[in-house]
């Protein structure tokens, strides 16, 4: 991004939750009605913020911890072709020969014979003390004599601190603000989940738009945007190193996929630099291409499906623009934006909502999301609901044949068998096996299946309830479900805020859309006109 703007650097993390909570509060808190439901929301949305920087520090050091550990483990071989500077430098105690060869050296170099001595004389008295013997003392210099290169091993022994305690207690640092950030993060996602439940019950819902014009949403926006995906278009995966949660469950080519950090490496590993994309071979530039062109195309498809779906369907194109702006201004939108496996489902599942009136399209949307990240499956028992009493066939048609299609793409490429795919791509193993996230921070796995049969219960109840459904109640509870997901995904649960941001935008803009029923705006099949009009004339005839 330098190159672009001179002198430019891409924010801090910290600093971007202020300048965002600001910008956040002057543009959308409704100061004229402090008691009001979208300043509920507003704040909560803030609060996501700090769970987020807990998680990605404790990160940051568990990783500075992994790379400093595995620099001490290299061998001789390893240092002669890619030689550090080790943390702790240990001196050498010279030999009788040397120490008779310094002697004639000039002045200049006394100084380094004097610090040679002080160390010796440091390592001799420690030694002294824990073993309870005088190591052998050369008389001429001063210096302990090393016969033997195992009595060097045991002063260094004595003198230092244990390494593997004080890399354990870093580690466990690590984890405690990795496990705080997530209970944080757990205790605002269920204030969201409660106010998204309660959301049906919300009848009166006046109109508060955002404090500024459309005009100004616009420009504050595409700046944004340009910013965010320039990030993107410029950075370099590190592909050997593990940057975050696996997504767990999902399509193949999802797990393929890099990584695309959007803030410096050396900021985020302590110091090291990013490499350039001619040290990446070529199949590695080709996944990162490919990764590069997914993330900015999701986010372009989040922006342009807010701002159409409140234009088509709320009827108030400000509140479309307002929440593509919220949605960019917030940290986590700035943290997670090379993250595809976070941006391209919630691209899919936004894109479903806007052709709702289309049950053969939105299937294929849903369906698209389902199969690349397994988790929007659960969506079917309220989407099947609301088309239950028109399009209910047609919806069910574009999910099987989109599923059907990408598994058919299986069994084009990879090593691994189709039904290894199939196990992966449809959550077909023992949810337990090996959790990470908050489940791999001290919290015990076995507890995780009574929260998933309340999510399969949550899921399910939303085929009944609420009824009948309209527009706003199948985005809310949408919103719902993708982020009751967090709380068993065992791979990193929490941090997938992606999934419901923007539905959970759509639900906190939306004006009273009871009218809005699949009988009532759902284009009639052709099946269903042929019967329709076949009634029609079995009526006339009679």
């Amino acid at each position: 991004m330098s190159e672009f703007l001179l002198y430019y650097k891409r924010p801090d993390p910290t600093t971007w939750v202020y300048l965002s909570s600001f910008l956040t509060i002057g543009l959308y808190f409704v100061f004229h009605r402090f008691w009001s439901i979208r300043n509920l929301d507003i704040v909560l949305l803030i609060l996501l913020a700090p769970g987020l920087l807990m998680v990605h520090e404790g990160r940051r050091r568990h990783l500075r911890e992994m790379e400093s550990g595995e620099i001490a483990t290299r061998g001789p071989s390893d240092t002669e072709q890619e030689p550090s500077r080790p943390r702790h430098i240990v001196p050498t105690p010279l030999r009788e020969t040397e120490t008779s060869d310094a002697a004639d050296q000039p002045a200049a170099s006394s100084s380094a014979s004097v610090l040679v001595t002080v160390n010796a004389n440091i390592l001799q008295e420690s030694a002294s003390e824990t073993a309870g013997t005088r190591p052998t003392i050369n008389e001429e210099t001063n210096l302990p004599l090393v016969t033997e290169p195992q009595a060097l091993d045991e002063r260094l022994e004595a003198t230092s601190l244990d390494p593997d305690q004080a890399e354990s207690d870093a580690e466990l640092s690590a984890k405690g603000l990795q496990r705080s950030g997530f209970i944080m993060l757990f205790a605002v996602e269920m204030l969201i989940l409660i106010r998204l439940m309660i959301d049906p019950l919300m009848v009166r819902r006046p109109l508060l738009d955002p404090n500024l014009t459309v005009g100004g949403l616009y420009f504050i926006s595409i700046c944004l945007f340009i910013f965010m995906m320039v990030n993107v278009a410029t950075s370099t995966p590190r592909m050997s190193v593990w940057q975050g949660p696996e997504l767990g469950p999902g399509y193949a080519l999802m797990h393929r996929l890099p990584t695309i950090t959007t803030r410096p490496v050396s900021q985020a590993l302590g110091g090291e630099e990013e490499p350039t994309a001619d040290e990446l071979n070529q199949s590695k530039r080709s996944w990162t291409i490919l990764a590069k062109v997914l993330a900015i195309s999701a986010h372009l498809a989040i922006i342009v499906g807010l701002v159409l779906i409140g234009n088509r369907h709320f009827g108030n194109l400000r509140s479309g623009v307002g929440c593509a702006l919220l949605y960019l201004m917030l940290p986590y939108t700035a943290q997670m934006t090379g993250r595809v496996d976070h941006a391209l489902p919630a691209a899919l599942l936004l894109w479903a909502v806007l052709n709702y009136r289309r049950p053969v399209f939105a299937g294929i949307f849903l369906g698209l999301a389902a199969g690349l990240v397994y988790y929007p499956l659960f969506l079917l028992p309220l989407w099947c609901s609301f088309y239950w009493q028109r399009g209910v066939r047609r919806f069910a048609i574009g999910v099987i044949v989109t599923l059907a299609i990408l598994v058919m793409l299986l069994t084009f490429g990879g090593t691994d068998s189709l039904v290894d795919h199939l196990r992966r791509m449809f959550g077909l193993f023992l949810p337990t096996k090996e959790p990470r996230g908050i489940w791999g921070l001290g919290w015990d796995p076995r507890w995780r299946l009574p929260v998933i049969v309340a999510f399969g219960i949550l899921s399910t109840l939303f085929a009944a309830w609420p009824s009948p459904k309209n527009l706003g109640t199948l985005i809310g509870c949408s919103a719902a479900v993708m982020v009751a997901v967090q709380f068993w995904h065992g791979y990193g649960g929490g941090l997938y805020i992606a999934w419901f941001l923007p539905l959970l935008l759509l639900t906190i803009f939306r004006p009273n859309l009871q009218d809005r029923v699949a009988l009532k705006v759902v284009q009639r099949g052709r099946s269903e006109a042929v019967r329709q009009s076949g009634t029609a004339g079995g009526i006339q005839t009679v």
